[in-house]
């Protein structure tokens, strides 16, 4: 998979997740998807993704 696959594979989880966390567990967890949502917003403008950089230390192709 590519890099941007790999970035909207990784946000989606961790909104599902954090959606499910949030419901079951404790709705704190709702600040995750605030901060998922707010990553993916900066970076619509910016084209700087802090998991991008993760992603391409790991040997994610671009």
């Amino acid at each position: 998979m590519d890099l941007n696959r790999w970035l909207r594979l990784i946000a989606g989880t961790f909104v599902l997740a954090s959606l499910l966390l949030g419901y079951f567990a404790n709705p704190a967890w709702l600040w995750l998807t605030g901060f998922v949502a707010v990553n993916l917003i900066q970076s619509a403008f910016t084209n700087w993704c802090p998991m991008m950089l993760l992603l391409r230390r790991l040997g994610a192709r671009s």
